[in-house]
């Protein structure tokens, strides 16, 4: 009887404890209405959780982007693009130099730079959310010319690979097709160049 009451008991502080953190990621401020710190703490608060489901599958770049990439953005911002989602913005080293240059007219990004999207959405309820991550990859020439040789791809919140559509991904980044169809974090938190 003393081993099930211990196991008991431990469960339940778990199921405590995993409660009282989910609680830490609610916020009672509408979503279109929160603050930069507001935002920057449901992002804090889901980051783990965030990076551990990501790297659950068997992307490479999804365990270890946040790791060896650097970001782009000071912190997470709503765009209004992947579906209005907040986003925060990472870049391979082979990239992360001519990317943060944010030119509205520019020579195409090097080929191998990649770029790596972390998202979350706040429901109406106040709860913060994972969305998925989201990649491009700059390739040769010749390799998807059709797509202005960038390939798309995503992984769920759990980190199992996404079913992209490459032309869906394209027709919205064709429209920063001076900008080899980059679309940058808002201007207020761009990282800057050193």
């Amino acid at each position: 009887m003393g081993k099930l009451t211990l196991r008991f008991g431990v469960w339940l502080a778990a199921v405590l404890f995993s409660g009282a953190a989910f609680a830490q990621c609610t916020t009672t401020t509408a979503k279109d209405d929160l603050e930069d710190q507001e935002i920057q703490a449901l992002y804090e608060c889901i980051q783990s959780q965030m990076r551990e489901g990501y790297a659950k599958g068997d992307n490479e770049w999804a365990k270890d982007y946040h790791i060896n990439w650097k970001p782009a953005s000071t912190q997470p911002a709503a765009p209004g693009f992947h579906g209005g989602r907040f986003l925060m913005t990472f870049v391979n080293d082979t990239g992360h130099a001519e990317y943060i240059k944010f030119e509205e007219e520019r020579a195409p990004m090097p080929v191998g730079s990649l770029i790596a999207k972390e998202s979350f959405n706040v429901s109406k309820k106040g709860e913060a959310k994972v969305g998925p991550l989201f990649f491009m990859e700059k390739v040769a020439a010749g390799t998807a010319d059709e797509y202005g040789n960038w390939v798309y791809s995503a992984v769920t919140p759990g980190g199992k690979v996404m079913g992209i559509k490459q032309s869906f991904c394209h027709d919205c980044h064709n429209n920063y097709e001076d900008q080899d169809a980059l679309g940058y974090p808002v201007e207020d938190y761009r990282v800057s160049a050193q």
